[in-house]
């Protein structure tokens, strides 16, 4: 669990540099438009909105974009095609599951896409159901510990609804039901702590180890499906290693 977040760590460190801001503003719209369609566009009130704001801010999107994405979502902007979230379920080599959350405009293009990169690697796409077995979807929020007292964090989680927390040596996990996602995200914003990631994941119920090389090369693909732009997120049940990740990170 903590191991894959990790290595999001390293992704977004690495990669910072290098992406492509107009994918990353496509990317971070979408998100916002999701999430004013379920929960409204007042972010005062809808904490899946407050947080894809906070996100587009820390990436320098436009004050414009942002508020367009949020009237597309409330429906009072009926500029440009209509968006869904799809969930895609599949295998990686070695049998490791997957599930690829995807935004998309055009979904035949998407499950094409999603199907050739499977393919190339190794894996196979399944069929609805396929995987989602394997996983729980949970609230997810992850922060840095830096000048924090982890029993203060774990008490203030608890009392919010959280049903678990994970901490590492310089940073804090928080996993908790979809129905308190809300509660937990207003606790740590009255709590003023800055969150790095949150949002709704699918955890897996059960991980899988893999040698170090077999690993990486699960990782390979699961890099080369979050560089599509209708990929928002990819789940696994694959636990990484600290040699995995350290080869991770060198390379």
């Amino acid at each position: 669990m903590s191991g894959h977040s990790h290595w999001a760590t390293i992704k977004r460190k690495k990669g910072a540099a290098d992406a492509k801001k107009g994918q990353i503003f496509t990317r971070l719209a979408r998100e916002i438009v999701l999430a004013a369609r379920s929960g409204g566009g007042d972010p005062d009130s809808n904490v899946g909105l407050a947080l894809a704001i906070e996100r587009a801010r820390a990436q320098n999107m436009p004050k414009d974009n942002i508020e367009r994405a949020i009237r597309r979502g409330t429906g009072d902007d009926k500029e440009g095609s209509t968006i869904e979230e799809i969930m895609y379920e599949g295998y990686a080599p070695h049998g490791v599951a997957l599930m690829i959350s995807c935004v998309t405009d055009n979904r035949n293009r998407s499950v094409a896409d999603i199907r050739h990169m499977l393919n190339r690697y190794g894996g196979t796409l399944g069929e609805a159901g396929a995987v989602g077995w394997q996983f729980a979807r949970k609230a997810y929020f992850s922060f840095s510990l830096e000048g924090r007292d982890p029993d203060s964090i774990f008490e203030l989680a608890v009392e919010a609804g959280a049903d678990d927390v994970v901490f590492g040596d310089d940073s804090a996990e928080i996993f908790a039901s979809v129905e308190s996602f809300k509660a937990v995200g207003d606790a740590l914003r009255k709590a003023k702590i800055a969150t790095d990631d949150a949002g709704l994941r699918m955890i897996p119920n059960n991980q899988m180890e893999l040698s170090v090389e077999d690993t990486l090369q699960v990782m390979r693909l699961i890099e080369a499906i979050e560089e599509h732009d209708d990929v928002q997120d990819v789940f696994s049940n694959l636990n990484v290693s600290e040699e995995a990740l350290a080869r991770l990170e060198a390379a």
